[in-house]
């Protein structure tokens, strides 16, 4: 299993067209070039779930505490679909690693931060 570099809570952008629905009044539409914060993610199905994002429209039966009817949320969409949002430029950027050696009480430990490719800050 391949580590993701996408966390919770981090700002992402859709880089590819996710679903095809249609509007209204009969136009398609997509989510491409949307921004949202990261809900959720599954490590397993290498997924995300994006504020805003992918909604679908479910059929829920009401039952004790919960209301009956349509509920529009987000679906999951894959990982390789969305990129993180540079903090600097607000435009998608790839993410790297750099390790930072810090000294405490005598132990040398090393810190792994998230670095944004485009503009070379720290995320």
């Amino acid at each position: 299993m391949a580590k993701l570099r996408i966390k919770k809570g981090d700002l992402v952008q859709v880089i590819t067209r996710v679903r095809g629905r249609k509007n209204e009044d009969g136009t398609k539409t997509s989510d491409l070039g949307k921004q949202g914060k990261v809900l959720e993610v599954n490590a397993e199905t290498q997924r995300v779930l994006v504020e805003g994002v992918n909604r679908v429209k479910r059929h829920t039966k009401a039952r004790p505490g919960v209301e009956g009817g349509i509920v529009e949320r987000e679906a999951p969409i894959h990982i390789s679909n969305v990129q993180l949002v540079d903090p600097e430029t607000g435009k998608p950027t790839r993410v790297g690693i750099r390790e930072e050696k810090v000294e405490r009480d005598g132990r040398t430990k090393t810190n792994r931060i998230r670095v944004a490719k485009r503009s070379g800050k720290d995320i």
